[in-house]
């Protein structure tokens, strides 16, 4: 039935909950802002309990005690190994095929899977992320809290028989609760979903993800008794920070400059060490313990270099202690009341240890550890805002705000360069500040930052392990319209089918006759092999007196794709821009050999001019 909200029962009994909504009159968006609300309540306290062990493993080498500094630098340089073993077993415990992280493989459940997403893989990003990061693995809590909340809310969809845009709802429902949480933040979440998960600012969408953040936030304050959020205290002359000036606009565009360099490189460096670590002759669920080698030495390198330094190198773990460090004047302060040549030497080594952040995220995600990229792209812009204040004091600006401002807007500047998504850059540093006055530099850096990154590199740290399977993704209308639709909802083409054996002439007839320019072929037992289209026609006819020696086999294409019955309408059209036909055959999801019929390029449009038109 076209306008239902159930799939067809076929003569099956309704579920009970399907029989409640029906006979208590809830429309679909109503019924949703109640899920949405509970969703927000769940996931505040799974938040609470995925963050919490993970801070008490991070603080741990603190309670080891001073007193055996050696112990303390062996157990700390040993544990990313230990959690990169445990990470291995979780991963041969519960296997996935998808090879991304965790906020890509959301994006590839949203636009590929119709959100559905198996309990199994928030189960293995859970226990997999908490060995990785609580074990000092370079990567954040933010990505696996995202799918966490994306397997609930697309789970809980499916129980409850939503449509596909329902299941979608929920699914960025969780996602957006599960950030407000971590991070205090409901704006940050929301837009987080909006712009990067769904890609839908539509207002049946926004409606119920605004009621699950805001739920979850309000719910974690509740259960924790405060609003710190992972930083910690925010420093308070960020909340009352000097006025934004028009003289320091010109700053802040360079800021914006400065920071695309690293979010670009970072972007690209990420998937080439996946790259790398997939040639290793071991079996995939070891390569973790290669990386976590790799970071280990690493760190021993920086401790025997730095021999006074912490027991923990800041790029180590989610990097929050050494975020919230660079956000503090005090760290600039002896620096900027030295020289110039000491303030531009505190500037490379700020900048050198971002530069040592993305290679230990690299390491740590890119050999298939588990874990978020949130976390080390604030260490990063953190980094890259302090290196670039020092620099300008250094340079002789000494009006110039403070770096530890900078260290702020550069981190909502790398966090929308990476993820090209600068609402969520901005929200996010701003919800941290709860400062009115940092706003205007935030916009104006993020935007900034975000252009440019696009320019030099057209995907995002996500989306960036989509394209390499093949997978790019739309404007957000478009992708919005074209993934809610399978090519099962089409009027399909009835197929023209023709045998291997039959001859060219007998095409010919055929399209005379019924005035049609491309069929499917089969073999002796039904099963498709190839197409034959009206190019392939045309060739034959301009060389006629060829046609009574050739047969179909010799005419056919047997290298064009063909498209199931579950694909959605992107799917589709993605398979018709590479090829220049007009239409393609539709298989049977669970029969591959069994075509149901023809989709043309011109059904698709026409279905997507008329969606176009319905949500206008």
């Amino acid at each position: 039935m076209q306008g239902h909200r159930y799939p067809a029962t076929m003569g099956r009994p309704i579920p009970l909950q399907a029989r409640l909504r029906i006979r208590l009159g809830l429309d679909r968006e109503w019924w949703l802002l109640a899920v949405a609300g509970g969703v927000g309540v769940l996931m505040a306290a799974v938040a609470i309990a995925f963050i919490t062990p993970i801070r008490w493993l991070e603080r741990l080498p603190e309670h080891l005690g001073p007193d055996h500094p050696t112990a303390t630098t062996v157990a700390v340089l040993a544990g990313p190994i230990l959690g990169a073993l445990l990470t291995g077993l979780v991963f041969t415990l519960l296997p996935s095929a998808f090879r991304g992280h965790g906020v890509s493989r959301v994006l590839y459940a949203v636009n590929r899977q119709q959100s559905s997403i198996p309990l199994r893989i928030g189960l293995r990003q859970w226990l997999a992320s908490t060995c990785t990061i609580g074990s000092g693995g370079s990567a954040g809590p933010e990505g696996p809290i995202v799918t966490i909340g994306a397997t609930m809310g697309s789970n809980l969809a499916r129980w409850l028989g939503g449509d596909a845009a329902g299941t979608a709802t929920l699914l960025g429902c969780g996602c957006a609760a599960g950030l407000a949480a971590v991070f205090n933040a409901p704006l940050a979440g929301i837009f987080f979903t909006l712009e990067v998960i769904l890609r839908d600012f539509s207002l049946r969408t926004f409606t119920p993800i605004v009621v699950a953040g805001v739920v979850s936030a309000a719910t974690a304050q509740t259960l924790l008794g405060g609003q710190e959020p992972l930083f910690g205290q925010i420093p308070e002359f960020l909340r009352h920070g000097d006025a934004f000036t028009l003289g320091q606009t010109p700053l802040f565009i360079a800021l914006g400059l400065f920071c695309a360099l690293p979010a670009v490189g970072f972007i690209r460096l990420l998937p080439r060490a996946e790259h790398a670590f997939s040639r290793l002759p071991l079996p995939r669920n070891l390569r973790p313990t290669v990386g976590a080698f790799m970071l280990c030495g690493l760190g021993a390198a920086y401790l025997w270099l730095r021999p006074g330094a912490h027991a923990m190198p800041p790029f180590f773990g989610a990097g929050y202690a050494a975020t919230r460090e660079l956000m503090t004047p005090d760290f600039y302060a002896t620096a900027l009341q030295a020289t110039p040549w000491v303030m531009g030497g505190l500037a490379l080594a700020v900048l050198g240890a971002g530069l040592l952040k993305a290679l230990a995220t690299c390491l740590t995600l890119g050999s298939g550890g588990a874990g978020g990229l949130f976390a080390p792209s604030l260490l990063l812009g953190a980094m890259t805002g302090g290196a670039f204040g020092l620099g300008l004091h250094a340079a002789g600006f000494a009006s110039a705000p403070s770096p530890a401002a900078f260290a702020l807007v550069g981190m909502a500047a790398m966090i929308a360069a990476t993820t090209h998504a600068p609402l969520t850059g901005v929200l996010l540093v701003y919800e941290l500040t709860s400062s009115y006055s940092v706003i205007l530099p935030l916009m104006l850096t993020a935007v900034i930052a975000t252009m440019v990154t696009r320019l030099l590199h057209r995907d995002s740290i996500y989306t960036a392990e989509l394209s390499a399977l093949g997978i790019r993704l739309g404007s957000m209308s478009d992708l919005t319209v074209l993934r809610r639709i399978r090519v099962s909802d089409l009027e399909l083409d009835a197929p023209r089918l023709v045998r291997l054996d039959d001859p060219a002439s007998h095409l010919v007839d055929r399209m005379q006759d019924e005035g049609a320019h491309e069929f499917l072929v089969g073999d002796a037992e039904g099963h498709y092999r190839g197409m034959v289209t009206r190019h392939q026609l045309h060739d034959a006819l301009v060389n006629r007196e060829a046609i009574p020696l050739l047969t179909v086999e010799e005419l056919m294409r047997d290298d064009l794709p063909v498209v199931r019955q579950g694909d959605t309408l992107d799917a589709a059209l993605d398979r018709f821009s590479r090829h220049d036909v007009e239409s393609l055959p539709v298989i049977h999801d669970q029969d591959p050999g069994r075509v149901v019929g023809l989709v043309s390029r011109a059904q698709l449009l026409r279905r997507y001019q008329q969606e176009l038109e319905r949500e206008s």
